[in-house]
């Protein structure tokens, strides 16, 4: 999968038009320079030769060089912008599960009304656009109630602060994290501010999967058999549904859990850009508008084996949670 993202970058981002030297520079420019400047980035070499070449490149753990800017490594670049995506898509999990999880409960325990206006509410939220809803949790509370902030990651003026040990500084790049380590409650308070309308957009766009999952899960068990047994013993309708019922319902949306949180870091590409936190998401925009081949195909690759990594260890946590799985 890895290879055949990387492959169909490379060649779709040649195949647009635009050259990212030429960006560098005025109309005007010397084509001497150009030339130059082209031959440093390796631009002037046939195409298969750049492609083997970036390929032995990330054998080594070498992302390449920015065409942009001042030709620095990718790889530092998109560690310092992947805190801030994985800020978001944390917080934008716990919304979506939250909500999906306990909808989908409330509608299989209740059913008739109750229960087709959570089935409309899976279908119509899963196919909504998450920028239209972040527009429209922007209009709503940060234009005409001004409550929350529409963008950035802290307000202005607002420097974030981090633990030293020592001489040694532990700074994560989650400002959620790093206030409560450097107990500056204020900047955690203002982190949560920026992070609520979001995190609110995204999740609740993915809340639409697990809704319908829970909800179907939790029906087919509640006509299980120990869960008659389990009411016939008199315990209380609260501990069935949620003790008995919901574990054993939760175990196939654990992968679904994995596939969602890949969901979820693509989707947070529209909503950083559009809220104007500073992560990967507005960073591949950046990228792809300045023709930046190797930043584009770095943070592909990164995203990929991110996501991969993920489903690894949501199927290996599965057959721990599941013993049939291991049979």
């Amino acid at each position: 999968m890895i290879m055949i993202l990387l492959t169909t970058v490379f060649i779709v981002m040649r195949v647009l038009p635009g050259n990212p030297v030429l960006l560098r520079f005025e109309k005007t420019a010397d084509p001497a320079l150009v030339a130059q400047y082209t031959h440093r980035l390796g631009l002037d070499r046939p195409l298969y030769l750049q492609y083997f070449d970036y390929l032995w490149g990330l054998l080594h753990g070498d992302l390449g060089i920015s065409m942009a800017g001042a030709f620095e490594p990718v790889g530092p670049q998109i560690i310092s912008r992947f805190p801030a995506t994985l800020e978001l898509t944390f917080y934008s999990f716990i919304v979506a599960v939250a909500v999906g999880i306990l909808t989908g409960v409330f509608g299989a325990r209740k059913g008739g009304t109750p229960d087709d206006a959570v089935k409309i509410y899976g279908i119509l939220i899963y196919a909504f656009p998450v920028f239209f809803l972040g527009m429209i949790l922007q209009l709503i509370f940060g234009i005409w109630f001004r409550l929350l902030p529409v963008g950035g990651r802290l307000d202005p003026g607002v420097n974030p602060t981090y633990l030293t040990i020592g001489s040694i500084p532990l700074q994560t790049g989650i400002y959620t994290l790093d206030s409560l380590l450097s107990g500056n409650i204020p900047m955690f308070i203002d982190t949560v501010r920026h992070l609520i309308l979001p995190a609110v957009a995204l999740g609740l766009v993915i809340s639409g999967v697990f809704v319908r999952m829970t909800r179907t899960n939790m029906m087919e068990t509640l006509r299980a058999d120990f869960v008659t047994a389990a009411r016939a013993r008199g315990l209380k309708e609260r501990t069935v549904v949620y003790s008995y019922a919901l574990r054993n319902a939760l175990l196939p949306i654990v992968t679904i859990m994995g596939l969602q949180f890949a969901l979820l870091i693509s989707g947070a590409i529209l909503t950083e850009t559009e809220f104007n936190l500073l992560g990967l998401g507005t960073y591949l925009v950046d990228r792809i508008n300045f023709r930046d081949y190797t930043a584009v195909q770095g943070t592909v690759v990164f995203l990929a084996v991110l996501i991969s990594s993920v489903s690894l260890i949501v199927d290996i946590l599965y057959a721990y949670l599941d013993p049939r799985v291991r049979l």
